[in-house]
């Protein structure tokens, strides 16, 4: 079995500043299709959300939906999505202190942040809007009401379409990260032979833990020099870094997952 995991906004999906090549989306849909690959989305959208990008974009139904940055796992067989109960059992066995109301509470009263819509929080997701120019103040004030409290995880990244800083709290057994390490022990299929593809701040742990990694050509300045970073520290990571020219493919978005997707030989 060969995983291609890829994020959704501006890595899969061309919808950031950077030029798209025209057909790569029907390339992936057809490549993935041929060689027989399990495709899992990773993305911090929810499912209404994931479902109007596959129609927006024309891209295929993932076999597997990790979604809200880790916190729900769907599968998709037959035109319908099931819910993998399962995951939710793992979340709270492994992180039992885990209690979104009372973490909610915690920091309802720090400035620079504004709670998101109820369709983008669930029992293991609580997200925020930060105002960007204050985000190094607003962490600090969130770590100090909160961490090592709900065994927590606190994930902050930038969108550069709207200028918004996204701040996530989540259990740290439900990740984008640890959720694909779920779905892989589930399918037998060990980490290092997964591809994991991302493009922002929230996809640096799932790039530096183990999987074959892939950053698309537009992706962030900040995680790529995160990722070379903590690859210098710990040699045996490996993260390709699309750059294009293949099949005269640009790298970016699509292009780079497929450019990617060549490099470890899911293509061959």
């Amino acid at each position: 079995m060969k995983i291609l995991a890829t994020d959704l906004d501006r890595t899969l999906l061309p919808n950031g500043h950077w030029p798209a090549d025209e057909g790569a989306i029907a390339r992936f849909n057809d490549l993935t299709e041929r060689h027989g690959i399990t495709v899992v989305y990773v993305t911090g959208r929810n499912l209404p959300l994931a479902e109007r990008a596959i129609a927006d974009y024309g891209v295929r139904h993932p076999s597997i939906l990790i979604g809200d940055v880790g916190t729900t796992i769907r599968r998709y067989e037959d035109g319908a999505w099931s819910f993998d109960d399962g995951w939710v059992g793992h979340v709270k066995r492994t992180s039992p202190r885990w209690n979104a109301a009372a973490l909610r509470e915690a920091i309802a009263d720090v400035d620079g942040i504004a709670e998101q819509e109820d369709e983008h929080l669930n029992q293991f997701k609580q997200s925020y809007y930060v105002d960007h120019a204050r985000r190094d103040e607003v962490l600090a004030a969130v770590d100090a009401r909160v961490k090592g409290r709900y065994d927590e995880v606190i994930i902050y990244s930038y969108d550069s379409q709207t200028g918004k800083g996204l701040l996530d709290v989540l259990p740290d057994s439900a990740t984008k990260r640890t959720a694909l390490e779920y779905v892989c022990e589930a399918l037998g299929v060990p980490k290092h032979e997964a591809v994991f593809c991302g493009d922002s701040g929230n996809d640096i742990f799932p790039l530096t833990a183990g999987f074959s990694g892939v950053l698309v050509r537009n992706a962030d300045d900040q995680l790529v020099a995160n990722v070379r970073q903590a690859m210098a520290q710990y040699p045996d990571l490996r993260v390709y870094f699309a750059r294009g020219g293949r099949d005269g493919l640009s790298g970016y978005y699509t292009s780079g997952v497929i450019e990617g997707a060549y490099h470890y030989g899911l293509f061959a």
